[in-house]
């Protein structure tokens, strides 16, 4: 869905791509027309205060633009000069003590080059004196109007061309110049100084700023590869439909949507901070650009490569572009900083203590909301346990979402305050019920609905899902458990498997195959099975981990009456879908089951600390905690999509499987550095089913390429 979600910056990157679109060929060269146009948009002081002659928006807003501009591999001084005006809008003391020269890069007077203080370096000497002072890379041309650099005391400059020796360097880019740069002055004009900035804030700009473009790189390989692989044919069909290019493009665009949630999170965060010296005194700004460090120019690099690989030949001449936005997310890469020292300062952050909170920022309305609510909790908390239990499910405090007296009939937004409010009065996890009481309510009769939504809700009654088959696992619909008419209602025969929790439940939902000759989504009953029924059969599955959680449940001659029909016969399949498709909001702070990073910055923690992993187990659990960080901010962003009314495209299916995938890979790594620990030894063995149930990755995976990227079904 692009960084941007609401509707303004919706709009905004709409109106950017419509500017590049008519004013910029990924093998143009910066030229005055262009930044005069670029300087007629606002696209040169997107970020900048009206005072300053800017537009009086944020990073936010200019990391939507930047995005934009980097799907059309923007040439020249664009990106140095908002990234040296950003730095330099925030020398203290505030307001910015450097209006004139923020407002000549605003209206495109001036352009600017940038040192990156984690980024490439030179080593080139001073021309004049080989013992001289050192050049460094700049990102931006030898013939800039203002050179951003640090000096030799630590301090950051805004310096004149005068002031430099600048000389143009080799770069991999070929239409964004780098240059050398040596400060040649000793004293520095003390209105040229920035005060207050620091070599990390350069850095965390950079990281956000240059993320941000990534994204946008990013974004255009996708694209270019779904659209190739959906006309460019061999072995008679379309190479879309072969799964080892549909799964390289649905991964591609994963690693897109993880590295624009970290990207949008770690500008919203920046945005927050204190001006001036930086003020972070919990690190969570820092912690955030650190993320975006760790991901978006990395995702940069692996969406362009993926893209010339399945482009093929055509992709590695010349001729096509995709060469361009290979080198562009190298160079960018390359200019970010390494992303294993990202990963190394994000986990020593994370380990002494710094957090990203995800809390969605409410309008108004939220707070007349969140009196109401706030009381209604201190009043349940209030209660003894057996009554607070009882109120909780009477009142409709459980599913919120459902309509009443089941639910509160909540709005997404009511929902996400009643999350908030009762953080600290436990509400009851239905489990498996949690599938079967939106079917009833959507589509049960009422005589259904009085007999087990009540006790679903108090927990008296508990429920399974009999729905995957031994020949039907993530292929639902091929089914053969069979329904068959007799007098009063209906025999079911069949197996059923991997059905969770199925030796204590008393209810089960079971999907049976009631017309055999009706297409294959079609013909199938949803049914309410008694548990105890004659011709039940439970047989428990041990695990690899020793839990006997899953089951075989065989099914002869069980007889279902026909009032334990949910829905119309035959329809059920549909029945099956809406329970799915309930208007829950997903919250940004309960991704998924499992492993978390926050567990592993606590395992470290009791084990010593940093200082206690190898160097490159550090660097591990920086990525491990920057990939759950952008899982959480992939669910806030899900969350504000849907207060907005909006759709939230691929980014559901997406944080899904990141999730599961990320509970894995964390609990391997623990176990790693924590094999002789009863909890890790079972953890790395029970997270192990998290990418088969409820569809395998490889389906999730073929999902996310056909619905979001149009590639053909498989035939």
């Amino acid at each position: 869905m692009g960084i941007a979600i609401t509707e303004e910056h919706l709009a905004l990157a709409v109106s950017v791509h419509g500017f590049a679109g008519r004013n910029i060929t990924a093998r143009g060269m910066d030229h005055e027309p262009f930044r005069a146009a670029l300087a007629a948009q606002g696209l040169l002081g997107l970020h900048l205060p009206e005072t300053c002659g800017g537009q009086g928006g944020g990073l936010r807003e200019l990391v939507v633009a930047l995005e934009a501009l980097g799907e059309h591999c923007t040439p020249g001084s664009h990106l140095p000069t908002v990234l040296a005006s950003a730095v330099i809008a925030r020398a203290a003391p505030a307001p910015s003590p450097h209006h004139d020269l923020l407002r000549a890069l605003a209206d495109g007077t001036l352009t600017a080059a940038i040192a990156l203080p984690g980024g490439a370096r030179t080593a080139t000497a001073s021309a004049a004196d080989a013992t001289g002072p050192a050049a460094v890379t700049v990102l931006g041309s030898a013939d800039a109007g203002v050179f951003v650099v640090p000096l030799p005391d630590g301090r950051w400059a805004a310096l004149d061309p005068g002031d430099c020796s600048a000389k143009a360097a080799d770069g991999i880019d070929l239409t964004r110049p780098l240059a050398a740069v040596t400060v040649m002055v000793t004293a520095v004009p003390q209105e040229r100084v920035l005060g207050g900035v620091t070599s990390r804030l350069v850095s965390d700009l950079a990281a956000v700023l240059l993320g941000a473009e990534a994204c946008g790189v990013a974004a255009w390989a996708v694209s270019t590869a779904a659209e190739y692989a959906r006309v460019r044919e061999q072995f008679g069909r379309p190479i879309g439909q072969f799964q080892g290019v549909k799964h390289r493009c649905a991964a591609m665009l994963v690693a897109l949507e993880q590295a624009r949630a970290a990207v949008w999170d770690a500008a919203r965060a920046l945005d927050g901070a204190a001006l001036g010296a930086g003020v972070d005194p919990e690190g969570e700004v820092a912690l955030a650009a650190g993320v975006a460090g760790v991901l978006a120019a990395d995702a940069a690099v692996r969406c362009a490569a993926d893209t010339i690989q399945v482009l093929g030949g055509i992709g590695y001449t010349f001729e096509h572009d995709a060469h361009l936005y290979y080198r562009r997310a190298l160079c960018l890469r390359a200019l970010s900083g390494d992303a294993g020292e990202w990963a190394e300062r994000v986990a020593r952050m994370a380990v002494a203590g710094a957090r990203r909170p995800m809390e969605p920022d409410l309008p108004e309305e939220a707070e007349e909301l969140r009196h109401r609510i706030r009381a209604e909790a201190a009043s349940l908390a209030a209660e003894k346990r057996e009554v607070r239990h009882g109120r909780i499910a009477s009142e409709g405090w459980i599913m919120p979402y459902l309509p009443r007296p089941w639910g509160r009939g909540a709005s997404p937004l009511e929902q996400v305050v009643i999350h908030q409010e009762f953080r600290d009065v436990k509400r009851p996890n239905l489990g498996i019920a949690a599938w079967a009481v939106p079917s009833i309510v959507r589509h049960g009769t009422p005589e259904q609905q009085e007999r087990f939504l009540p006790g679903t809700f108090t927990r008296e009654i508990t429920w399974c899902q009999l729905f995957s088959e031994p020949g039907a696992g993530s292929d639902l619909a091929s089914l053969s458990t069979r329904a068959v008419r007799v007098e009063g209602g209906w025999s079911l025969n069949g197996q059923k498997i991997w059905t969770s929790l199925a030796q204590w439940a008393q209810w089960g939902i079971c999907l049976a195959r009631t017309d055999p000759d009706a297409p294959k989504h079609e013909g199938i009953t949803y049914f309410l099975v008694d548990m105890s029924s004659p011709g039940v059969t439970v047989r428990p599955l041990k695990e690899i981990n020793g839990d006997e959680i899953f089951n075989e449940v065989f099914l002869d001659d069980v007889f279902v009456p026909d009032d334990l029909v949910v829905g119309q016969v035959d329809a059920g399949w549909r029945v099956a879908r809406d329970t799915l498709s309930h208007e829950r909001v997903a919250l940004g702070d309960s991704w998924g089951p499992g492993s978390r990073h926050t567990d592993m910055v606590a395992l470290i923690d009791t084990l010593g600390g940093p200082g206690a992993l190898r160097p490159s187990a550090l660097e591990e659990a920086g990525r491990l905690w920057a990939s759950g960080q952008a899982i959480s901010a992939l669910g806030l962003r899900v969350t504000l999509s849907q207060l907005a009314g909006n759709d939230s495209g691929t980014a559901s299916s997406v944080r899904k499987l990141l999730g599961m995938r990320h509970s894995q890979a964390v609990s391997e790594f623990c176990w790693s550095i924590a094999p002789d620990s009863p909890y890790w030894n079972r953890m790395i063995l029970a997270t192990r089913a998290f990418t088969i149930g409820g569809g395998t990755t490889e389906v999730q995976l073929n999902i996310i390429a056909e619905r979001a990227l149009g590639l053909p079904r498989d035939p």
